[in-house]
This record gives structure tokens, sequence and C-alpha cells, in this order.
């Protein structure tokens, strides 16, 4: 497998739409979800290039992987989005890491939480990293769900994170927020979906660093072709993407691009990548 990134001066921009995630509940048995309106998690600072830099430095992961031309210091040279969203925070008994995102529970990491179905964008903001501020810490959550009846801003939270920024016994506060880098470690990861075959595949891309914007598959005539994300955070290809071995194209949100080549087909199975998205600064 062979893995490369490329930085771009492109805008940040996250699509909308939802799908489901059960909502919170007080102690007294009110409803906790939604809450005060708060900023969109669209649109955001567009990167700067992430060509030139001191003397360049290598790119996050891969077995052998190329250098990269970002600048010094490991980063992408590219601004992270800071933009500020304000809402409030619930919490809900039942986060176990797994939801809408169709990611796996996480029983040894409950630091998750859901977000609300405008910010939630239709699954795209699906295992991105959230640095969320509330009345007594900061902490770093990462978005696993979907909250529909929560209102823009707000995000439902476990109870492991809700209880480091308030007490329990408060069931709602308001909170301030951006996204962050998520602090992985390894490459990222490729996630056939059960049911995946040449005919029909659906993929999802895990452990990664940034929001995913887009998934790419090389035709065989050296072309790629874009696969649609849906809802539970899959890319899914209607027609199959053949037998394999496949080539992927996988950028996030600041315009980093990976590619990995020599990916077979392993229904309900995962394959590394060779290579990370570097942090943006």
């Amino acid at each position: 497998m062979g893995t490369r990134w490329l930085a771009g001066a492109l805008g940040l921009g996250l699509a909308a739409s939802a799908c489901s995630s059960g909502g919170t509940v007080a102690e007294d048995g009110s409803q906790e979800t939604g809450g005060s309106g708060g900023a969109s998690a669209t649109g955001g600072a567009g990167g700067t290039s992430a060509t030139g830099g001191a003397g360049g430095t290598s790119a996050t992961g891969g077995a052998g992987g190329t250098s990269a031309t970002g600048g010094a210091g490991g980063t992408s040279g590219v601004v992270c989005d800071t933009t500020q969203h304000q809402g409030d925070a619930t919490y809900y008994d039942t986060a176990d890491g797994s939801g809408n995102c169709s990611f796996p529970a996480t029983p040894g990491d409950l630091m998750v939480g859901a977000m609300n179905h405008t910010d939630y964008a239709d699954s795209a903001v699906c295992g991105a990293c959230v640095r969320l501020t509330g009345p007594n810490a900061t902490i770093t959550v990462r978005v696993v769900d979907q909250c529909p009846e929560c209102q823009p801003g707000d995000i439902d939270l476990s109870p492991s994170a809700f209880s480091q920024i308030a007490d329990l016994s408060a069931g709602r506060v308001s909170i301030t927020w951006q996204y962050v880098p998520c602090d992985v470690q390894g490459p990222i990861v490729y996630h056939f979906k059960d049911g995946s075959n040449p005919w029909w595949t659906a993929v999802q891309i895990r452990n990664h660093r940034n929001a995913v914007a887009t998934f790419e598959v090389k035709q065989a005539d050296g072309s790629w072709r874009s696969v649609s994300r849906v809802s539970y955070n899959y890319f899914v290809d209607d027609q199959g993407m053949g037998d394999g071995p496949y080539t992927f194209r996988v950028t996030d949100v600041y315009g980093h691009t990976l590619e990995d080549s020599g990916i077979g087909l392993v229904a309900d199975g995962d394959v590394p990548g060779t290579g990370q998205f570097p942090p943006c600064e």
C-alpha cells in the first residue's frame, strides 16, 4: 500500500441533513434534549496552503510513508477551524461510544457525545472531536451519535463527560465549543460494512484526526469516482467497487488527502491505511 497527503487552500464546509438517536431525560423525568439554539457547524475559516515550511516534516503514520510538504513543527500549515459555537449540554445514560455514526462501543473511552440534528450534518461530523467548555471545566469529546431533538449548538454527552463540566444533578448547562483535531495514534482505518461485496460496497473511515469530507475510489482508467456518504456514516457504492484490490482517496475538511492502494475487501472487517491526516495549527 502507498500513501501520500496533500493540502490545498480549501475552505471548511459540512453538508446538512439528519438521522436518529435517543434524547435525554432529566432525573426528575423532564425532557433534557433540546435547549437554546447555537451557531451552525457549517462553514469555518478557509485553509491555507500546506506547501512550503522549513524543511517539511514527515507525514504521520505510514509504513515507509512519504514526506509531507507542510511547515515545521509537525503541523500541516493549515489554520484550524476557530468558529465558536454556543448551546446547551445534556447527557444520556446509554452513551457507550456507539450510535448513529455506526462506530463500535468503546467502554474504555466514554468521552463521547451526540451532536444536534443540524450540526450532525448527515453524519459529516462523525468521528470529529470537539473541545467543549462548561461551568466547571474544558473537555474534549468525540462525536459518535446524533441527538435529533437537540437544538443547533447543543451536544448530548455521556454521563462521564458531563460530570467533568458540571454536576449530573444540573441536567442541562450552557456550553461553548469548537472543532479540534483528535488525539489519535496510527493510521486511518477502512472498515467494510457487513454485507459488503463486489456489487454493493460500503466503507467507513475510522481513527481519523480530522473530520472526513470526501471518499473516492480509483477506476480502471485511472479516474477517481466519488462515493456518497449516508446518514449512518458509511460511504456506500450501490453499484459496487468490484473485486478489488482497491485504491482509495480520503480528503478531510482542511483539504488534506490520503491515498491508499492494495486495499482488499474484508466484509465486516478492518483494513488499516498507511497514513494519518496532519494536525492543523
